[in-house]
Parts: structure tokens; C-alpha cells; sequence
């Protein structure tokens, strides 16, 4: 018996979630005297995953998964997991595994513990913490199925390195006819992801207008960061809605979230509650934001933001 992980890829490399999960899956492992299998997707060299406590790789490489397709992923995972005998399965938190996870839990009759953020307490009983309510609280959740399907919440578990090596075979698994049809997808490429960036810089209303929006992505450019914006802002065409971070947009786990001209409505600050440091920058000292922040700067980001730019490429040019 192993525990199984799937370890996602994009365009032949792995996600930063793929290595994070097989940490997690690791650490799940080691508490079960076994060993870690990995399912992979198309994805090119496997050898990365020998050093966060992968021992055996499974690869498929089928020209009929390019594009995602929930159905279709969750068969091949289903599939590997029965090979395997892996009565403990791990997925990432991400948009996609979100869909997979409950499709395998429903092919394995297994328990499903999504947005969990440690190790199992117990593996007797398979005992996990998870956030709840919008990451306002946690709670400790038992499986008692035979089989169990873990989601790791994005930025939660951290990378952990494991000296080892890797085994790889390769797998053909069936895949079923699916009545969904991927005819395009449509990706920017030239800046960081919002899913996989180590930092956010969003902004709001205050900024008054998109054309005052080149400080943000200077500032994004300068942290290596990615942009994001307020739904406010997306609705009102400021910014694409692929950039609306919040309960009702993408959620965030970053390690550094900056907020510049954002209020802090109850939907927004729901969908950012996971990132570990916020900072706020607003003119009203009784924004909400401030509450939930763990910094912020009370002030005119049109002033603030252009010093803080400054400061820190001269924190940069002094450290090259």
C-alpha cells in the first residue's frame, strides 16, 4: 500500500503545488511506514520529484489529455490509485484538482478532505485540520472510509526537501469518452500567475482609474509579483476579470499580499484571508482592510507607492 499524489505540470514542467503535495505526501507516508507514488500528466522530466519524497513515478503520456478535462484526469488518478493499492490519495487545492479530487473520492467511495493545512494528527483515526469559513477558523476532520482523498491547501504545507531517487514507469491507462470539448485556451505568458506567485499586488477603486494602473505593475515588476485587482475593478473594465482576486474571483495564498486603493468589502478580504503577510495602502485610516491587515499605510497611494518603488530598487542596485 502507497500513498498516491498528483502532481500537476503545465506545458511539460511542474507546478510549485505538485512539489508541495508530494512533501505533504511524504510526511503522510513516513506516519504510515510506506512509500510515495506519483501520477503524472504529460509532464517531462520526473527526477525533481525524488527530492521532495517521491520513490516511484507513474508517467502517462497521451496526446488526448493536453488540454484538462476533469473527467478524464480523475479516471487516470482512479486508475493509478487501484493499481497501487493507494488507500490515501493527494491532491493540490488548485482550480483544477478542486474539480478532479471529488470525482476520485466519488470512484474510490472514499472520504474527501479538502484546504487541509498540516500533516494528520492521526493516522488511527485519519484525523486532518482544515481551514473553514473562508480561512476564518479551522477544524479537525476524521475520515473513516477505506480510501481518502486529501486536498492541500496552496501555500500551507510549504517544500520539503527529501534526498532519494525516483523510479519511473510508464503508465497507459484508459481514457473514457468525455462529452466536453476543449476548443482553445487562451494564457497570458509574459508575467506571473496569480495562481503560482509568491506575491500579489492588487489594486482598487482608489487608484481612480486604469490608467493610473503603471505603478502597480511596476511595482509587481520590481517584487517579481503578480497583479491582481478588486472585483469593482474588473467590473468596471479597468482590469481583465482573469486579475479579480475574492470570494467571487480566485483566491489567493501568497506570501506577501499588497492592497493599494482596496476597502476591504467582506467578499474580497474572504478571498486573500489565506495569504500569510497582507499590507494595506489607503487614504481612509477606517477602512476595513486595516482590521485584517498586518501592515498598512495610511496615506495617498500616488505618493506612497512612487516612494516605496524607489526604495526598493535602491534596496536591489545595493544588494546586486
Amino acid at each position: 500500500m502507497s500513498v498516491l499524489v498528483y502532481t500537476e505540470s503545465e506545458q511539460g514542467k511542474f507546478k510549485k503545488v505538485a512539489l508541495e503535495v508530494a512533501s505533504y505526501a511524504k510526511a503522510v507516508a513516513d506516519q504510515l511506514g510506506t512509500t510515495v507514488t506519483a501520477i503524472t500528466i504529460n509532464a517531462g522530466d520526473t527526477s525533481e520529484l525524488g527530492n521532495y519524497g517521491v520513490d516511484k513515478v507513474l508517467q502517462v503520456t497521451n496526446g488526448d489529455l493536453d488540454k484538462f478535462n476533469a473527467n478524464s484526469y480523475a479516471s487516470v488518478i482512479e486508475q493509478a490509485a487501484k493499481q497501487e493499492g493507494a488507500n490515501v490519495v493527494v491532491l493540490s487545492s488548485s482550480a483544477d484538482s478542486k474539480y478532479v479530487a471529488p470525482l476520485v473520492a466519488v470512484g474510490l467511495e472514499a472520504g474527501y478532505a479538502s484546504n487541509v493545512v498540516e500533516a494528520p494528527s492521526s493516522t488511527a483515526p485519519f484525523t486532518v485540520k482544515r481551514t473553514a469559513f473562508t480561512n476564518k477558523a479551522f477544524n479537525m476532520t476524521s475520515i473513516d472510509t477505506a480510501h481518502k482523498v486529501i486536498g492541500v491547501s496552496k501555500n500551507a504545507f510549504g517544500l520539503v526537501a527529501s534526498s532519494g531517487n525516483a523510479s519511473s514507469e510508464d503508465f497507459s491507462p484508459s481514457i473514457p469518452a468525455s462529452g466536453v470539448t476543449v476548443q482553445s485556451i487562451d494564457k497570458a505568458t509574459d508575467k506571473v500567475t496569480i495562481a503560482d506567485a509568491e506575491i500579489v499586488v492588487s489594486g482598487g477603486r482608489g487608484l481612480k482609474g486604469p490608467e493610473n494602473w503603471g505603478m502597480v505593475e511596476e511595482l509587481a515588476e520590481v517584487l517579481g509579483a503578480a497583479t491582481a485587482c478588486s472585483k469593482p475593478v474588473s467590473d468596471l473594465g479597468w482590469r481583465p476579470h482573469s486579475e479579480h482576486v475574492g470570494q467571487t474571483g480566485k483566491p489567493v495564498a501568497s506570501n506577501l499580499y499588497i492592497a493599494i486603493g482596496i476597502s476591504g468589502a467582506i467578499q474580497h478580504l474572504a478571498g486573500i484571508n489565506a495569504s500569510k503577510v497582507k499590507v494595506v495602502i489607503n487614504t481612509d485610516p477606517e477602512a476595513p482592510f486595516f482590521k485584517a491587515a498586518d501592515y498598512g499605510v495610511v496615506g495617498d497611494a500616488f505618493e506612497v507607492v512612487p516612494a516605496l518603488i524607489e526604495k526598493l530598487k535602491a534596496f536591489k542596485a545595493q544588494n546586486a
